[in-house]
C-alpha cells in the first residue's frame, strides 16, 4: 500500500502539473491551446483504452512487473516531451506517458491492494492509496510552477520532472503479491476472464457506474489542464506576506491545493464508503461538485474565490476512486478487479479526452471557457442521478456463495 501510494504520488503529481505548461508551450511553439490539450487528451484516452488489458496482465502475471514496465515508459515519455521542439514529438511523448500511466496507475495498484486487504478494511486502504496521488499533486505541482517561473524554461522544468519520475521504477518491487491460496470451502470459485467480463456486462449497475465515471474524467482533466491558464488569463495574482505571487504561480498553487484537500477527501470518502452505500456517496459527491462549480461562477473572481474553489473541489476530487473501485470489488469480488476497473476507467479517460481537448478547442474558437463551466455543472447533476439509481448488491454468484457458506 505504501509503495503504491508513493508511485501514484510521483506519477499523478507530475501528470497534474501539465496544466501549468499550457501557455508557455503555446507561446514557445506559436500554436493555439488545442495542440497541448489534444496531446494530453490522446494520452488520457490511451491510458483508459489500455487499462483493461494491463489490468488483466497485472491480474495474471503480477502487479510489480506491470507497474515497473509502465514506469519506464512514463519516464521515457517525460524526457521526450522535455526535448520536443514541435508538435509530433510533443504528442508522441504524451502517448508514451499515457501508456506508462495505464500500467503504473490506479488500476493495477488498486487491484493489488484490494487482493491483499481484508474486505472490512478495503475501502479505507483504497482511500489511503488514492490520497498518495493527491499528495503528489500538492507537493509536485506548486514545485513545478515555481521551477517554471524561476527558470523561465518549460523544457528544463519538464526534464527535472522526468528525473523525479524515475523513482517510480524501483518502487514497483514493493507491489509483489503473496501467492494466492487454494479457495476455502464456501468461497467463490475463480472465474476465467471471459466469464468475469460477461458477468459484468450483463449487470446494469456496472453500466451505470461506467457511464458516471465519464463525468469524473471530464471534470478533473478540464480543471487540471485549464484552471491554471484560466487564472492566468484573468491575471489573478495575490500577495503573500508582502511578497507578490504571480498568476502563473497562483495557478500552480490552486492545483496543489486541490491535491492537499483531496488527501483528506479521499480518506473521508473511502471511510464513508465503508459505512454507507457507496453509490449514495457517489451521488452526493457529484452533486456537491456541481454546487462548487456554481459557487465559483457566482462569486466575484479573486484569489480568495480561487483558493476556496480549489479547496472545496479538492475535497471532492478523487474521492470517486475508492468509492468506484470499492463498488466494483463489492459487486463482483476482487479476483478480476484490475480488469473490470480498467473498463470503468476507460470511460473516465474518454471523459478526460473531451474535457481536456474540448476545453482547448472551445477556447481557441470562443476565447473563453464559459461553455465548459456550464457543461461541467450539468454533467455533475447527471452523474448524481445515475449513481443514485444503482442497485448496490453483489452479483448472484457471490450471493449464492455467501448463502452456502
Amino acid at each position: 500500500m505504501i509503495c503504491g501510494a508513493v508511485i501514484l504520488t510521483i506519477g499523478i503529481g507530475a501528470r497534474q502539473s501539465f496544466g501549468i505548461f499550457q501557455k508557455p508551450i503555446a507561446a514557445d511553439l506559436r500554436v493555439g491551446r488545442e495542440l497541448w490539450s489534444l496531446a494530453n487528451a490522446i494520452a488520457m484516452l490511451l491510458m483508459g483504452a489500455l487499462s483493461p488489458f494491463v489490468g488483466n496482465l497485472a491480474d495474471r502475471f503480477g502487479t510489480a512487473r506491470t507497474v515497473a514496465a509502465g514506469g519506464v515508459l512514463y519516464v521515457i515519455g517525460m524526457f521526450m516531451i522535455a526535448l520536443a521542439t514541435e508538435g509530433v514529438m510533443l504528442t508522441l511523448g504524451n502517448v508514451l506517458c499515457g501508456i506508462g500511466m495505464s500500467a503504473a496507475g490506479f488500476g493495477p495498484i488498486l487491484g493489488a491492494i484490494s487482493r491483499q486487504t481484508p474486505p472490512e478494511s478495503r475501502s479505507v486502504a483504497l482511500g489511503v492509496a488514492t490520497a498518495g496521488g493527491s499528495f503528489g499533486q500538492f507537493a509536485i505541482v506548486p514545485f513545478a510552477s515555481l521551477l517554471l517561473y524561476r527558470l523561465d524554461n518549460w523544457h528544463s522544468t519538464m526534464f527535472i520532472l522526468g528525473m523525479v519520475s524515475m523513482v517510480m521504477v524501483p518502487l514497483a518491487i514493493g507491489l509483489r503479491e503473496q501467492r494466492s491460496l487454494p479457495p476455502r470451502p464456501g468461497t467463490a470459485i475463480r472465474q476465467g476472464t471471459r466469464d468475469a467480463l460477461r458477468e459484468a456486462l450483463q449487470t446494469r449497475g456496472f453500466w451505470l457506474l461506467t457511464i458516471g465515471f465519464f463525468v469524473c474524467g471530464f471534470h478533473v482533466t478540464f480543471i487540471g489542464l485549464h484552471l491554471p491558464a484560466y487564472i492566468s488569463d484573468e491575471a489573478i495574482g495575490m500577495s503573500f506576506f508582502g511578497k507578490p505571487v504571480s498568476a502563473l504561480e497562483l495557478g500552480g498553487w490552486a492545483i496543489g491545493l486541490v491535491g492537499l484537500f483531496n488527501i483528506v477527501g479521499s480518506l473521508i470518502w473511502g471511510w464513508l464508503g465503508g459505512r454507507h452505500p457507496k453509490k449514495d456517496m457517489l451521488a452526493l459527491l457529484y452533486a456537491l461538485r456541481s454546487l462548487a462549480f456554481v459557487a465559483f461562477l457566482v462569486l466575484p473572481l479573486s484569489w480568495v474565490s480561487v483558493l476556496l474553489f480549489s479547496a472545496s473541489l479538492g475535497f471532492l476530487w478523487l474521492g470517486t476512486i475508492p468509492l468506484t473501485s470499492g463498488l466494483v470489488g463489492y459487486l463482483f469480488g476482487p479476483t478480476h478487479l484490475s480488469m473490470l476497473w480498467g473498463i470503468v476507467f476507460f470511460s473516465h479517460q474518454a471523459g478526460s479526452f473531451l474535457g481536456g481537448w474540448g476545453a482547448g478547442r472551445l477556447y481557441d474558437l470562443k476565447g473563453n471557457y464559459d461553455i465548459m463551466w456550464w457543461l461541467s455543472i450539468g454533467l455533475g447533476l447527471f452523474a448524481a442521478v445515475i449513481h443514485w439509481c444503482i442497485r448496490e448488491r453483489p452479483v448472484l454468484r457471490l450471493a449464492m456463495t455467501a448463502a452456502s457458506a
